[in-house]
């Protein structure tokens, strides 16, 4: 196995696992109101952009780490983290570079289609992207052995495919709430934990060889 790979596997993971903590961090300190808007969207939609590349690299490495007999699997969970990345890519570039800009200029009239509300089409979007993220790491659990450091990694890939459902119900219940929200707050845990194990696992492997 390329060492490279693997160092290039961990760095991104460990970036990926800062973003994704930060925007739990920041999504927090908005529903306790400590922050206020502007500030907490654009904080929130910078740290989830973070999260995209990293997270992308990281399940690259994945697939050049993995037994060329199983990477039909890391494929498909390549395919799922692109679609992940494209629309939240496309949501969070509209609201830092266009919606919040307007908005701050107090045009927010010229630019309600592109507003994230609940429902709405990039609202749409941010579920979608999450819901594709759980699917890639859905596929990705096949690739992890069932013993050693391996066998953690694959629990935590579970763990976040299983609160995808809770995701949809979050995004798609008719009637949004912030207790709503709080049903989808396990990938707080789950989305940062498979990012740094995963990372880890590269870690030990250039490091030890296992």
């Amino acid at each position: 196995m390329d060492k490279t790979i693997c160092k290039i596997g961990y760095r991104s993971g460990l970036v990926a696992f800062g973003a994704a903590s930060a925007f739990v961090i920041v999504q927090l300190l908005q529903l306790l109101r400590m922050i206020s808007y502007p500030t907490d969207e654009i904080l929130i939609y910078a740290t989830s952009l973070c999260i995209v590349i990293p997270f992308l690299l990281e399940l690259l490495a994945l697939h050049y780490f993995i037994a060329e007999e199983k990477r039909f699997w890391s494929h498909a969970a390549i395919l799922f983290g692109t679609l992940y990345a494209v629309f939240v890519t496309a949501n969070y570039a509209v609201q830092l570079a266009t919606v919040i800009p307007t908005k701050i200029r107090g045009s927010s009239q010229d630019i309600r289609l592109l507003e994230q509300t609940p429902h709405s089409m990039f609202w749409d979007f941010d579920a979608l992207g999450y819901i594709f993220m759980g699917l890639a790491t859905l596929v990705a659990v096949p690739l992890f052995e069932k013993n050693g450091f391996q066998k953690w990694v694959r629990a935590s890939f579970i763990a976040n495919a299983l609160v995808t459902p809770l995701i949809s119900v979050v995004y798609f219940y008719p009637e949004y709430s912030e207790k709503l929200l709080v049903l989808g707050f396990p990938w707080a845990t789950t989305a940062p934990l498979a990012m740094l194990l995963l990372a880890i696992m590269f870690k030990k492997q250039f490091s030890t060889g296992e």
